[in-house]
């Protein structure tokens, strides 16, 4: 049995390993920060051909946009490092059907999380910013700041990463017995605005933002459903449990 001051110690390795993990990514994405803010200025320029260059008005923040981008790739690129040292911590404690569920959850919701993130780039970013830059004019010029445009950038890839996470949710759910099968489909009218609100707090209070959100979650949720629908059997809709969560309350 391993006492409390070795699982303390184990902890300690981990955590050490980690944070060397991401300050190593850190570093290196420092030293290519400029190419790699110029690629994802790229959308902005396809979006508005007349607008060759971003603007910052504060001595540092140039600097201080670099360093944040430079932290959030080097959390993104320690993530498989990241979830190697939480399962060595974790695995020890686990029976062999439990490692199995976990290495099946930790596969799905990083891929889950890197289409979303993707998807929003890719697909979502270049409409959103060909319809914000739309609004220029021979009155009206746009100017975007550096750490406002990556920030956006930012905050839209996260927003859609987390958002590709609930189908795979919702199932899991069902799966491990804490919903019955049916149970999203009959909850439609209360999950529609919890969805609304949800984008809305992703968006950080914008609207254009929270509405290119909305509308995908709405599809996942139902995408979701007929997932469950076509890969959980009906043995998971007979949960006998009282605190079960029945779908008719």
């Amino acid at each position: 049995m391993i006492t409390t001051s070795a699982h303390l110690e184990e902890l300690r390795k981990r955590l050490i390993v980690s944070f060397g993990a991401i300050f190593f990514f850190a570093a290196l994405s420092y030293l290519f920060a400029e190419q790699i803010a110029h690629f994802f200025m790229v959308p902005l320029f396809l979006a508005s051909p007349t607008l060759i260059k971003l603007v910052y008005t504060n001595l540092t923040e140039a600097f201080i946009t670099y360093l944040k981008l430079s932290l959030l790739l080097g959390i993104i690129f320690s993530i498989p490092v990241l979830l190697y040292e939480l399962w060595m911590f974790i695995a020890p404690g686990l029976h062999a059907n439990e490692k199995k569920t976990a290495r099946a959850v930790v596969f799905w919701a990083t891929l889950l999380f890197t289409a979303g993130a993707g998807f929003a780039f890719y697909i979502v970013l270049p409409r959103a910013l060909h319809f914000f830059m739309g609004f220029a004019s021979p009155q009206l010029t746009p100017l975007p700041k550096l750490s406002g445009y990556l920030t956006f950038v930012a905050r839209t890839s996260l927003a859609f990463g987390l958002a590709f996470e609930i189908p795979f949710l919702m199932v899991t759910a069902v799966k491990i017995g804490w919903v019955k099968r049916n149970y999203f489909s009959a909850k439609r009218k209360f999950s529609y605005p919890a969805i609304l609100l949800l984008s809305f707090l992703l968006a950080a209070g914008d609207i254009m933002a929270a509405v290119l959100l909305c509308l995908p979650l709405i599809a996942l949720y139902e995408s979701g459903i007929l997932i469950i629908k076509l890969f959980t059997g009906k043995s998971e809709n007979n949960n006998t449990d009282p605190s079960y969560p029945d779908e008719t309350e």
